[in-house]
Order: C-alpha cells, then sequence, then structure tokens
C-alpha cells in the first residue's frame, strides 16, 4: 500500500516535535509507523483517511455542525473547503448584497430624503442592472445548495426541511427573475423580494434554533395574548357606555374623539395599553369628572403593568426553557464530533471499547491540522503532552482533553522589557504604575471641564466674536501631555506590552490623531496669518480641534473596568453585540418581510397636499381625508415617515417599534386607505415591540445573570484577565446534561456514511 510522507507540527510553537519510535506500533494507532522517530512521519493510505476524517469531526464539533455528511477523500476536501473563512464570507457577502438591493430596486430608496415635498427624483438603475447582480447572487445560491446536498446525500436531503425550502425559494425567485425580464422591469409585485430573507435563516444554525424556539414559544404566548384581547375587548365595551353620545355637545368630547364607534374605540384603548397616548386620551373625560380617571387607571393598571409584564415573564421562562433544548442538542453535536474522532482514530472500531486507544502523537497530529484558534490548539496540546509517558490516550481522557473549548481564556500579557540601569528601571516603574492610569483619566476630566466651561462662554457668541486665547494655550498642554504618557506607557510595558491593552490602543490612536490634526491645523491656519487671529472661513482653527478634543470623554471611560459591576455591565453589552448576532438577524428579516409588505399595501397611498393648502388649513378645497387638527400625521409633519421605499419604510416600522406617537401613523393611513390597515400596525407592534423587545430582554437577563454569577467572588484584576467568551452554549452550560456513551454509540450507528464495526 503506498505512503505519502507528511510534516508534522505545522503549528510553529504550538505542535511541538511529536514524532514517536520508529516502527512503533501500539494499540488504538492503527498499526501507523513512524519514519526514524523525526517530524517526518508516512502513514498508509487508510490511517491517512482516518486523520482526515478526525480532522474533519473535531471542526465540526468545535463550530457545533452536524456530522452526519459523506466521509470519503474528496467529500473531506470539499467540506473542509466549503467551510473555509474564504467560501464562508463569500456565501455572507452574496447574502447581504441580495438583501441590499431593496434599496436600489425600484421604488429606489437613493434620494437625500424621504419627504414627497422635498425628495428629488431618486436614482433608478437602469433594467437589467439589478437582476444581473441577483442573478449572480442566486446562481452562487444554487452552488451552495448544490454542495450541501452533496456532502449530506439524497436520503439525508429528503430529511432536512430546511434544504428543501432552499431548493423550492431559489426555484421561485428564479422564476420570477425570468418574469421580470421579460416584462422589463416594469412588473410591480417581486415576489422574490419578499423571499430573500430567508437566505439569511437559513445560512445560521443560530439562527434556526431560535426561530425554532420561538415558534414553541408562539402557544404559550397565545394564552397571555387571549387573556389581553379579552381585557381590551371588556373595557372597550365599559369605554362604550361610560362615553355614549349624549344631548349635550359640551360633553361629547371623548365620544368624539375616541370612542365614537368600535373601531375607534378598540384603537384608542389599545394605544393606551403601550402608553402612547396617554393622558390624552382621558382628558377631556377627567376635565368633566374627576371619576372618570378611574376607568383609564384601571385600565392601564391591569393591562400594562399586570398583562404585559407577566407576558414578558412567560416569553423569558418558556423561550429559555426551548433555548436550553436547542442548546443541548448543540452539545450533543459537539460530543459526538469528538466521540466519531476517537473512534475512526481508534482503528475505526476495529477493537473493543475498552482496548481503544490513541496515541498522543497522533492527535497532536490531528490538531496540526485543525483550524482553530490558537489559544484553543496550544492549550489542547498543552493537556494531551501530559500524556506522553504514556503515549496513549483512552476514550475518556480524548473527551476530557476538549473540554478545554469550554473554558476561558485568560488573558495574558506580554512580561515587560527587562532595563539594567537603575534609573530606566525607576521610570519604567512610574510609568506602568497603576496610579498613573488614575492621573491620566483625572487629567482627561480636566480637559472636558476646560472645554465645556469654553462652550459655555461662548455659547451666545458668533464665531467671530469668540476669544480663543485661552484654547490655543490650554489644548496643546493637553496633547503634549497624552504624547508625554503614551511614551511612557511604551517605555514601561514595550510596544507589544501596550497594545496588549484595548485601552492603550484608543488612547494612543486618539493622541497620535490629536497631535496629527494640531500640526496641520498650525500649517495650514496660522502659517499665513501668523501675524493676527486665525481666518474664519468654514470652520474655525479652535472650533476644529475642539471638536476632536471632545473625543477625550471617552478616555474617562477608562474607568469602567476598574468598577466591577461597570465592568460586568459593559462586558454584557460588548457580547450582546458579538454572540447574541441570531436575535439581531432575526429581526433583520422581520424588518425586512414587514417593510417589502408596507411598500405593497401603502407605497403612495398618502400624498402631500398642495402648496395652498399647507397654507389654509380649511378643508374647503382639500380632500376629505386631510386632516390639521392636532396630534394628526400632517399636523406633526410626519410627511418623511412613509412606505414610498425601503429605507423610509425601514424608519417608519423603528417609530413604531418604539411606540412613542405610532397611532399618528396608524390613524393617518386607515384614512388614506381603509380601516383594515390597522391590522398590519397592530401585527408589527405585536411582533417588534412585544415579541423581539421581550425576547432581548429576557436574553439581557440571561447574560447578566450568567456573568455577575461567574464573577462572584472575583476581583476586577480577574474580571479584566478572563475574557469571557460568552456564547449561547456556555450561558447554559451549568444546566446542560452531558450526553451518555449509549446515546452517543446510538447516534454514530445512526451515521449514513461512516459505516462502523
Amino acid at each position: 500500500m503506498e505512503t505519502d510522507s507528511l510534516l508534522a507540527g505545522t503549528d510553529t510553537g504550538d505542535s511541538g516535535d511529536y514524532g514517536s519510535r520508529s516502527g512503533a506500533t501500539t494499540p488504538g494507532s492503527c498499526g501507523r509507523a513512524a519514519a526514524g522517530g523525526g517530524r517526518f512521519q508516512t502513514y498508509t493510505d487508510d490511517e491517512e483517511l482516518y486523520i482526515q476524517q478526525a480532522v474533519v469531526f473535531i471542526e465540526d464539533a468545535i463550530h457545533y455542525r452536524s456530522i452526519y455528511h459523506r466521509v470519503d477523500p474528496s467529500s473531506l476536501r470539499l467540506c473542509r473547503w466549503y467551510y473555509s473563512s474564504i467560501c464562508q464570507w463569500l456565501l455572507n457577502i452574496t447574502i447581504a448584497v441580495v438583501l441590499l438591493l431593496a434599496f436600489v430596486e425600484q421604488p429606489s430608496s437613493l434620494s437625500a430624503s424621504s419627504d414627497p415635498r422635498r425628495a428629488s427624483r431618486p436614482w433608478v438603475p437602469p433594467c437589467g442592472f439589478t437582476e444581473s447582480v441577483e442573478m449572480i447572487c442566486l446562481l452562487i445560491f444554487c452552488l451552495d445548495l448544490a454542495v450541501k446536498s452533496y456532502l449530506i446525500g439524497w436520503e439525508e436531503f429528503r430529511k432536512n426541511k430546511w434544504l428543501i425550502s432552499y431548493t423550492v425559494i431559489i426555484s421561485v425567485s428564479i422564476i420570477d427573475w425570468v418574469l421580470s425580464i421579460s416584462m422589463v422591469c416594469d412588473e410591480r409585485l417581486r415576489v422574490r423580494r419578499l423571499l430573500r430573507p430567508f437566505f439569511l435563516l437559513q445560512n445560521s444554525s443560530l439562527m434556526k434554533k431560535t426561530l425554532k424556539c420561538i415558534k414553541r414559544t408562539l402557544p404559550e404566548i397565545a394564552s397571555v395574548i387571549l387573556l389581553l384581547a379579552l381585557h381590551l375587548c371588556l373595557f372597550t365595551m365599559i369605554g362604550m357606555l361610560l362615553f355614549a353620545k349624549t344631548d349635550d355637545p359640551k360633553k361629547n368630547g371623548e365620544w368624539q374623539l375616541y370612542f365614537k364607534d368600535l373601531p375607534n374605540s378598540l384603537t384608542s384603548l389599545l394605544v393606551l395599553l403601550t402608553t402612547a397616548n396617554n393622558p390624552d386620551v382621558m382628558i377631556p373625560a377627567y376635565s368633566l369628572n374627576r371619576g372618570y380617571s378611574i376607568f383609564f387607571i384601571v385600565f392601564s393598571v391591569i393591562g400594562t403593568y399586570c398583562l404585559m409584564n407577566l407576558l414578558t415573564a412567560i416569553i423569558y421562562n418558556q423561550f429559555r426553557g426551548y433555548l436550553l433544548m436547542s442548546v443541548q442538542t448543540s452539545i450533543i453535536r459537539r460530543r459526538l464530533g469528538i466521540r466519531a474522532a476517537f473512534q475512526v482514530l481508534s482503528c475505526h472500531g476495529a477493537q473493543s471499547d475498552d482496548q481503544a486507544l490513541v496515541t498522543v502523537d497522533t492527535v497532536l497530529e490531528v490538531m496540526s491540522r485543525v483550524k482553530v484558534k490558537n489559544y484553543y490548539r496550544r492549550s489542547i496540546n498543552m493537556v494531551t503532552r501530559q500524556f506522553t509517558d504514556v503515549g496513549v490516550l483512552d476514550r475518556q481522557q480524548f473527551m476530557k482533553i476538549f473540554d478545554e473549548l469550554d473554558k476561558d481564556r485568560i488573558k495574558e500579557h506580554p512580561p515587560l522589557p527587562q532595563y539594567m540601569s537603575p534609573v530606566l528601571q525607576r521610570l519604567q516603574k512610574i510609568f506602568s504604575h497603576y496610579y498613573l492610569t488614575i492621573f491620566g483619566n483625572a487629567v482627561a476630566l480636566i480637559n472636558i471641564m476646560c472645554i465645556c466651561t469654553v462652550l459655555v462662554l461662548n455659547s451666545g457668541k458668533s464665531t467671530s466674536e469668540r476669544d480663543n486665547f485661552v484654547l490655543e494655550i490650554v489644548n496643546p498642554c493637553f496633547i503634549l501631555y497624552y504624547i508625554c504618557e503614551m511614551c511612557g506607557k511604551i517605555f514601561a510595558f514595550g510596544w507589544r506590552g501596550y497594545v496588549s491593552y484595548r485601552n492603550n490602543i484608543f488612547d494612543g490612536f486618539l493622541t497620535v490623531f490629536l497631535m496629527v490634526l494640531q500640526i496641520i491645523i498650525y500649517v495650514v491656519y496660522r502659517s499665513p496669518n501668523s501675524q493676527g487671529d486665525p481666518p474664519h472661513t468654514v470652520i474655525s482653527l479652535w472650533e476644529m480641534i475642539r471638536l476632536v478634543n471632545m473625543l477625550i470623554v471617552f478616555r474617562v471611560l477608562r474607568i469602567i473596568p476598574d468598577i466591577k459591576l461597570m465592568a460586568l455591565v459593559a462586558s454584557t453589552l460588548l457580547d450582546l453585540v458579538k454572540n447574541l448576532r441570531a436575535f439581531a438577524g432575526i429581526l433583520v428579516v422581520v424588518y425586512y418581510v414587514f417593510a417589502v409588505l408596507g411598500i405593497w399595501l401603502f407605497e403612495g397611498a398618502i400624498k402631500p397636499p398642495p402648496v395652498s393648502m399647507l397654507s389654509n388649513t380649511s378643508m374647503d378645497n382639500g380632500t376629505s381625508n386631510y386632516s390639521m387638527e392636532c396630534g394628526t400625521y400632517e399636523q406633526l409633519d410626519y410627511w418623511p415617515n412613509n412606505f414610498n421605499d425601503f429605507a423610509a419604510a425601514i424608519i417608519l416600522l423603528y417609530d413604531i417599534m418604539i411606540v412613542n406617537n405610532w397611532q399618528a401613523f396608524m390613524e393617518a393611513y386607515s384614512r388614506y386607505t381603509t380601516e383594515w390597515s390597522k391590522v398590519y400596525f397592530v401585527c408589527w407592534w405585536l411582533t417588534s415591540s412585544v415579541m423581539w423587545v421581550n425576547l432581548f430582554v429576557a436574553l439581557i437577563l440571561e447574560n447578566f445573570t450568567y456573568k455577575w454569577d461567574r464573577s462572584h467572588g472575583c476581583s476586577v484584576v480577574d474580571v479584566e484577565r478572563i475574557r469571557y467568551q460568552t456564547s449561547i452554549q456556555l450561558m447554559f452550560r451549568e444546566q446542560i446534561q452531558e450526553p451518555t456513551e449509549e446515546e452517543l454509540i446510538c447516534q454514530l450507528h445512526q451515521h449514513p456514511h461512516l459505516h462502523l464495526l
């Protein structure tokens, strides 16, 4: 059998020299022969295949991927190529491009303003431009689908609902694309625009799990929403009885404005549930009798403070439970991938489980090929080398070494430079002392106070009247101190040690930026006018540098890591940005779908009145829909908020999600279109403000609680040193049950392409 010559230890400095003894054969090594005990080793074809399989299985385990794919050599190479950074970046960019096409396609968002009264004619790309880009994206998706389908095989493809849906979505998109071309881009309804968010969903396994958890949580949420609906209907009927029309027109204010009919009454109380129209909704009745306030207070207490908060609690509890189940599946995938790697390395199941062993050299060889972050590779290799004396690892030991993937990464700073001179050693001690950072924060705070003082003194003066003499002296002094502080820290810590602190990177960048700006301004403004004040052409010399100096305020944020609670809050926010991308992705999908639907339903529905009507508030010459009543869409000048293009629709949906004055949009579109338009806005409010915001709050609570529990008893220095890689899986690690050996073996035998003995 032919053998290939391989170079072990490709990860310089991490893998070390792990050549085995010449001609040694140990249980579990599959008869591997080491050539000469050096770094060059030869493997039989079967051994090389087993190592390749183990490498891919471990990479699958690291990323919580399924191992149910083909395991022949060509498929393994294709799998690693597909999951490489370049291919995944290309796929992500393709998804981003196909989603961003909505901003360019007709109705185009490429105009300075979305206000129909002021907006210039937007640039519309020629027919075929966006279609060509979209077809390239669809071809890439077809290639992506073909690779995924080939890797898992036909039997697994038929069971995978996501891939079947992927096939249907691509097919419908291509058919709709052909119709667009045949109609010379003149079709109004592009169905494929509504389907594009699916490409984002299917490319994220965590997003799929999150969506599945949301779907399972909906029945529990529906029960509370039903209770809310009953509460709303009950108080609507009571309100229509209390505020019925009377014979005295002066007492009909509440009826006229808010309880005129059933739709108007339901809308008024629904908006009150979000507190957006409080206290406006009760003012007409409250001005007549104080007792009417009891009705609105009781409604708000029960609905807003009880039922809505109960809904938040149920969403948090139920979603957390289902997410825990989903994370349990991810952990099983990781353990299954590691177990499969051990199985193929220990003679592919040729031995009994009690006799199955893997050599240390084989594990180090596999880890040298696995694509993983260097600090994880170093940690796993370090634990593996502890078994060098024995030379082999059994199943439990092999599984144990990969527990390093679940541990925190400890941030170690480079050692300080060594200076021989006592004077330099003393200076190094001064510049590396913690008190220097405190003093620097105090200087930055004084700088901010000086800038704020000058701003207050010159707030009533024009640019030409301001006296900048003080700033001419103060600003260079502060910048000079920042330069000295930066140079001193570089001297004390060394360049590598200096940049190992993220605070120093920001401070250094800001200091260099201020220094360069100061020099440029002096050269440009002061040289030609050295005898007088700087010219006031566009912006004065000291206005520019003072504007940049306001960035100094961020230097004060360096105190955050020194306060434990603030450090936890800041790290929680950073983790939300880094690790909760699945929730942001689902929000993007929801925004996209509702924006496309909004354009289909309401594009051009609200047209601005003629200029003559803007100057005359009477309705004599206007349309019946136009209204200048206080609090209406027209009176509040909300014209830029519309569904005339995709970007404007996104902003309008955001405004409604905030629920401040969202009733103005709902009321306006119901006047200009139909009362049924309120269904769209209520659905968006339920989806965004009730569902997604509560889910986001639930994850913030879970994230912060996890960090708080872990940091209990840790000092500020420990919190700073530990880089909490808080993923969804780690947040629920303590509640997750480890799979048993029988469960792993059972799932391994279900592998459609890996035939174990």
